[in-house]
C-alpha cells in the first residue's frame, strides 16, 4: 500500500514538479529583470524630473532676481512690490528639496549653490539698508553688480549639477542595457534547459502510463461489444486509477440499469392497477349511489339523470376499453363528471372552473392524469379548509407542449409536508391509501416520467393561499402515438 501511494504521487508529482520547475525557471529571471528595469526606470525618471526642476530655476536665478533688484535700485518698485525675497526663498527651498532627493555623489554643486543663495540674499539686504539710510544710488548699483555676479555663479553651479545628473543617467542607461542583455541570455539558456527537462520527464511519464491505457482500451472494447462483466484491474497510476474505477462503476451501473428497467416496468404496472383501484373506490361509489337514491326519493328527476350520466361517463372513461391514451376532450369530460358528482355532496363548500379550450381537444394524453390531481385538491385542500374554496383546472398549448394546471384555494401544505412529498416523488414509489383520497400524486408523477420518458413530472407550489399542481408533456396526435400502444377513439 505504501509503495502504491509512493508511485501514485511520483507519477502525478512528476508532472506537477515539472510544471513548477518550468514556471520558476522561466518566471524568476523575468521577475528579476522586471524589478531591475523598473528600478532603473524609476531612477532615470527621478533624475530627469530633478533636472527639469533645476532647469526651471535658471531663469529665476539669472533674470527674475537680478531684474527685481534693478527695479528696486532704480526706484520702479519697492521691496514688497518686487517680491524679491520670496523669489530668493523659493529658489533656495527648491534647491534644498532637490538636494535631499539627490545621491551623495551629485549633491555637492547644489549644496554650494544653496550657500551662495544666502550670499545673494545678503547683498539684497545691503540694498535694503542703503535705501533705508538714503545712501547714494551709485553704491546700490555697485551692489547690484555683485548680485548679478552671484546669480551667474549660482547658474553655473546649477549647470554643473545638470551635467552631473546627465552623466549619472547615462551610466544608468548602460547598466539597464547590460541587465537586459544578461536577462535575455539567461532566458535563452533557461528555455533550452527547460525543453530538455520537459522532454525527459514527458518520456518517462508516458512510459509509465502506456500499459494501463492499453488495458483500458481492451476493456472498453469489450464493454462496447456487450461484455458487461469485463472489469479493469487496479492500477498504481492515480490519474488512471480514478478512470479505471469509473469504467468499472459504469459497467456495474449498466447491469443495475437493466435490473432497474425491469423494476420500473413492474412499478408502472402497479401504478396503472392502483389507478383503476382508485377510480373504483367503494366509498366514492357508495356515496354517489346514495346521493342518487336521495335525489330519486326527493323526486328530483333531473338531478338523478344528471348524476347517473356523470357517473356513467366517469367509469366509462376510467376504463376506456383498456386504452392508455385518450383525447383531451375525454379527459376533460372525465374530470367534469367527477366534479359534478362531488359538487352534489360538497355544494356549499366547493366551486370549480375548467378552462381547457376545445381547440386542443383532439390531442392525446395519457389517461387519468388530471382527475387524481382534482381529487387531491378536493380532499386535501378544499374539504379541510373552513369555508371551502374553489378548484381551477386549466390547459393550454405552448411551444409544442401541453401544459395543465390544477389550482385550489384550500389550506395549502406546510414546508415539511411539501418536502416529504417531493422526496417520495423522487423515489418514484407508487402509493395509494384510503386516507389520501385514492390515487396519490406520487403515482401520477411516476406515470408521467415513465410514459413520456421525462426527468420531471409534477411541479407543486403551495402556500397559505392554496396549492397548484402542474405538469408539461409533449403534444401528440393520434398518428404520433406508436401502433403498439393502446389508444381510445
Amino acid at each position: 500500500m505504501g509503495e502504491r501511494i509512493r508511485k501514485e504521487k511520483s507519477i502525478l508529482g512528476r508532472i506537477n514538479d515539472l510544471s513548477h520547475k518550468l514556471v520558476l525557471m522561466l518566471v524568476f529571471p523575468i521577475i528579476i529583470s522586471l524589478v531591475l528595469m523598473l528600478f532603473y526606470a524609476w531612477k532615470y525618471h527621478s533624475a530627469i524630473t530633478r533636472m527639469e526642476t533645476i532647469a526651471d530655476l535658471k531663469t529665476a536665478v539669472t533674470e527674475d532676481i537680478p531684474g527685481a533688484a534693478w527695479n528696486v535700485v532704480s526706484g520702479r518698485e519697492t521691496f514688497p512690490e518686487s517680491n524679491i525675497y520670496n523669489k530668493i526663498h523659493d529658489v533656495d527651498y527648491t534647491i534644498e528639496t532637490i538636494t535631499d532627493r539627490t545621491g551623495s555623489e551629485n549633491r555637492l554643486s547644489l549644496i554650494v549653490a544653496s550657500r551662495t543663495m544666502q550670499t545673494l540674499e545678503n547683498y539684497v539686504d545691503r540694498i535694503r539698508d542703503n535705501i533705508d539710510n538714503e545712501v547714494p544710488v551709485v553704491q546700490n548699483e555697485e551692489v547690484l553688480g555683485e548680485i548679478r555676479g552671484v546669480a551667474s555663479l549660482v547658474d553655473s553651479m546649477l549647470n554643473d549639477y545638470i551635467a552631473q545628473e546627465i552623466h549619472s543617467a547615462a551610466q544608468m542607461s548602460l547598466s539597464l542595457r547590460l541587465v537586459i542583455i544578461l536577462t535575455a541570455a539567461a532566458e535563452v539558456i533557461i528555455v533550452v534547459i527547460a525543453l530538455l527537462l520537459r522532454n525527459s520527464t514527458v518520456k518517462a511519464t508516458a512510459d509509465s502510463v502506456r500499459q494501463p491505457i492499453e488495458r483500458l482500451e481492451e476493456v472498453a472494447a469489450q464493454l462496447a461489444e456487450g461484455t458487461l462483466d469485463a472489469r479493469l484491474p487496479d492500477t498504481d497510476v492515480s490519474e488512471l486509477r480514478n478512470l479505471t474505477m469509473q469504467v468499472n462503476t459504469m459497467a456495474d451501473r449498466l447491469e443495475n440499469m437493466m435490473e432497474q428497467s425491469q423494476k420500473d416496468g413492474r412499478n408502472l404496472r402497479k401504478a396503472e392497477l392502483r389507478t383503476l383501484q382508485a377510480q373504483i373506490n367503494p366509498h366514492f361509489l357508495y356515496n354517489t349511489l346514495d346521493a342518487i337514491v336521495w335525489k330519486a326519493e326527493a323526486g328530483e328527476k333531473d338531478e338523478v339523470i344528471h348524476l347517473t350520466s356523470a357517473l356513467s361517463d366517469f367509469f366509462r372513461i376510467s376504463l376506456s376499453s383498456g386504452a392508455d391514451w385518450i383525447p383531451i376532450s375525454q379527459e376533460k369530460k372525465h374530470i367534469e363528471g367527477y366534479l359534478k358528482i362531488q359538487q352534489t355532496r360538497y355544494r356549499d363548500i366547493m366551486q370549480y372552473e375548467i378552462d381547457i379550450p376545445d381547440s386542443i381537444g383532439e390531442y392525446y394524453i395519457l389517461k387519468l392524469l388530471l382527475q387524481p390531481l382534482v381529487e387531491n385538491a378536493l380532499y386535501h385542500g378544499i374539504k379541510i379548509k373552513r369555508g371551502g374554496g374553489k378548484i381551477c383546472v386549466s390547459g393550454r398549448l405552448e411551444d409544442g407542449y401541453l401544459v395543465f394546471s390544477v389550482r385550489d384555494t384550500g389550506s395549502g401544505m406546510t414546508k415539511e409536508q411539501l418536502r416529504d412529498l417531493s422526496e417520495r416523488m423522487k423515489k418514484g414509489q407508487p402509493t395509494v391509501s384510503e386516507g389520501s383520497g385514492g390515487f396519490g400524486l406520487v403515482n401520477v408523477n411516476l406515470r408521467i416520467r415513465l410514459y413520456y420518458n421525462q426527468a420531471d413530472g409534477l411541479r407543486i407550489e403551495s402556500g397559505a393561499d392554496g396549492t397548484e399542481v402542474s405538469f408539461r408533456v409533449p403534444c401528440r396526435t393520434r398518428e404520433e402515438i406508436s401502433d403498439n400502444e393502446s389508444v381510445s377513439g
